[in-house]
């Protein structure tokens, strides 16, 4: 199986895209993360759910978690308020690295060992159009993956 093989369409969102927005296309597709695009739709970053999720927790919470029993349900169902006039890029950590990429031609043990190796919960799929510039073809999550090599399994 080669990664062109494997890469299936998947959401994608741009850096300028509203966080709130992003974090409703994760729920609504039960998405392990998001692929973040640039202005010329090639891979920038891969914005986690768990990134999403502590972009609505208070700083003072993540600073001291048991703060977090002293705030009651009605402000805790507001959550999702402070992503509110946010963009994706303001959720993406400061020094968040490149998101990874396969080569169409690279196999499944080398997409997996990639994914491994930035523990990533998906990987980008690109080739080149003829200017050079990227192109998306799509993107291999690590449940997907996982699907393919056990039905090779016997």
């Amino acid at each position: 199986m080669r990664a062109r093989d494997l890469a299936v369409e998947y959401e994608t969102v741009g850096l300028d895209s509203e966080a709130l927005d992003a974090a409703r296309l994760m729920a609504e597709h039960r998405l392990p993360g998001l692929l973040v695009v640039d202005d010329q739709g090639a891979p920038a970053a891969i914005l986690p759910a768990s990134k999403m999720i502590k972009a609505l927790v208070p700083g003072y919470v993540v600073e001291d978690p048991t703060l977090a029993a002293v705030v009651d349900e009605r402000h805790a169902d507001r959550l999702c308020q402070a992503l509110s006039g946010r963009t994706v890029r303001d959720c993406l950590s400061k020094t968040a690295p490149a998101p990874p990429v396969a080569a169409p031609d690279d196999t499944a043990l080398e997409v997996a060992a990639l994914m491994a190796q930035v523990r990533s919960p998906l990987v980008a799929v690109t080739d080149n159009d003829r200017t050079g510039a990227p192109r998306l073809l799509g993107v291999i999550t690590a449940s997907h993956l996982l699907e393919r090599l056990l039905l090779a399994a016997p």
